[in-house]
């Protein structure tokens, strides 16, 4: 079962590592430091560690207060919802040379909402009869 990314979010006091690179909440770091010490500095400061690299020696962790959580979380959710979704989506909408003036329009709006959503559409002209 592969390793999925965990949410922005508190990890609590459940740290598998011993060695950690501490950043406070200003942003400026800390230094390395035992991972009982930067559990001491999340109490004494009534603040909670988010680990935001995992893939370096060591990790590192941040302290942060529940607001700023809060605000990385909603900033996430935006850049999810702002990236476009993986694979392009392709319409496709085909008309008859003989085709109605109210059928014509009514394609055309579906077209136009279409390229709005940033679809591709094909669009097909057939010859009638």
């Amino acid at each position: 079962q592969p390793k999925r990314k965990a949410a922005f979010g508190s990890v609590g006091r459940r740290i598998p590592y011993r060695i950690l690179h501490v950043i406070n909440e200003d942003g400026e770091s800390l230094g390395n430091m035992h991972r009982a010490e930067a559990l001491r500095l999340m109490d004494q400061h009534g603040l909670k560690l988010v680990l935001l690299r995992e893939n370096v020696e060591p990790p590192v962790y941040r302290l942060m207060t529940g607001q700023q959580i809060h605000e990385e979380q909603l900033k996430l959710a935006e850049k999810k919802k702002a990236s476009p979704k993986p694979g392009v989506v392709q319409k496709e909408v085909s008309f008859s040379s003989a085709i109605a003036n109210n059928d014509l329009e009514t394609k055309t709006k579906q077209i136009a909402q279409w390229i709005e959503k940033k679809h591709h559409v094909k669009v097909t002209i057939r010859q009638a009869k």
